[in-house]
């Protein structure tokens, strides 16, 4: 099968187009013949070696976290699939490999494709919709009337956290561009801060959580936005300790993980408020209800550009600029 291949770590290595193995088919698992695959920093930062510790993956690796497609054949174990099912996922880690014509996903992690959408819209959806729930609904337990601060509100996540906020009843702020402001409230947000005129600490004050995903410095500065009792959940680092025993990681890598949270959570105690950070994870249960909630018009998919399969490697060029509005997916 023809696939983007990645050969070797590097911020400057590039993916090759060629030919690899059509994947296994384990029990529990579908083949899932791939029709639009969602394109999303993580690619760009496991290409780089950022993630080495966390995910080892094994060389040469298919990137690709966002899938929709047909499926073509079942495992003996698979029961809620069958051939010629239209279907997305957010396939598991060290299963991933949208970028390729073909790839096997566990039934467990695989949902039917919402029937409102386009397969270049189903595919914008798996990582960022599971991302946004995980974090609010499952981590943060969300309730009706909670204040809620959604950072980089134009982005992949934070088109899709906002709406979801907004259908829990949650009152809700983010940051963006100045050129984004106005369609970002028509998202749903009820306060919108152009980060390039105003500092977001400021501004926000009694917060119940706040969703981080940015750099370390404006990590330390969402602690000011937080009431005592708030959350601190972030998708960008550091990970923490709790997050080493979720994983089963080594003494090693949870002392590294201990030391590189450490000051946060200390910070964090200082003021109050829990720190944590999250990793998503793939869950098909999940995305059955992210599934009602689009099939039902509660939240929208918001894709920036689809590309050509041929142009991911100018696909993940573009994702990594930072400019996209929402999500940016190839198309086969």
């Amino acid at each position: 099968m023809k696939a983007f291949i990645l050969e070797r770590y590097g911020k400057k290595s590039r993916l090759h187009l060629g030919d690899m193995p059509a994947p296994e088919l384990r029990d529990d698992e579908v083949l899932v013949q791939v029709h639009a695959a969602g394109v999303n920093l993580l690619d760009s930062k496991i290409k780089s070696g950022e993630f080495k510790l966390i995910l080892p993956y094994r060389l040469p690796l298919i990137l690709g976290h966002d899938v929709a497609g047909v499926v073509v054949r079942v495992g003996p174990r698979v029961r809620q699939f069958k051939r010629g099912d239209e279907v997305y996922a957010r396939p598991d880690d060290f299963r991933i490999g949208a970028f390729a014509e073909l790839i096997a996903i566990k039934e467990s992690s695989l949902a039917l494709k919402p029937k409102a959408l386009t397969m270049e819209e189903a595919a914008s959806i798996p990582l960022v919709g599971l991302t946004a729930w995980q974090a609010l609904v499952e981590r943060a337990k969300l309730k009706p009337g909670q204040k809620v601060f959604i950072q980089a509100g134009s982005g992949g996540v934070g088109t899709f956290a906002i709406q979801l906020a907004k259908h829990l009843g949650a009152f809700v702020a983010t940051t963006t561009s100045t050129a984004n402001v106005d369609w970002v409230k028509r998202l749903g947000a009820d306060v919108v801060i152009d980060y390039k005129k105003d500092d977001f600490a400021k501004i926000l004050q009694g917060y119940d959580v706040v969703l981080n995903s940015q750099d370390s410095a404006t990590l330390a500065k969402s602690l000011s936005v937080l009431k005592p009792g708030g959350q601190l959940i972030s998708i960008s680092g550091p990970p923490d300790p709790a997050f080493g025993e979720e994983i089963g990681a080594p003494w090693w890598l949870k002392s590294i993980m201990r030391l590189l949270s450490l000051g946060i959570r200390r910070k964090a105690k200082r003021n109050k408020v829990s720190f944590s950070f999250h990793f998503m994870k793939a869950n098909g249960a999940q995305l059955r209800e992210i599934s009602a909630l689009i099939d039902s018009g509660v939240i929208r998919p918001v894709v920036d550009r689809v590309f050509p399969f041929a142009s991911t490697r100018e696909a993940m060029d573009y994702v990594e600029t930072g400019r996209a509005k929402g999500k940016v997916v190839v198309k086969l």
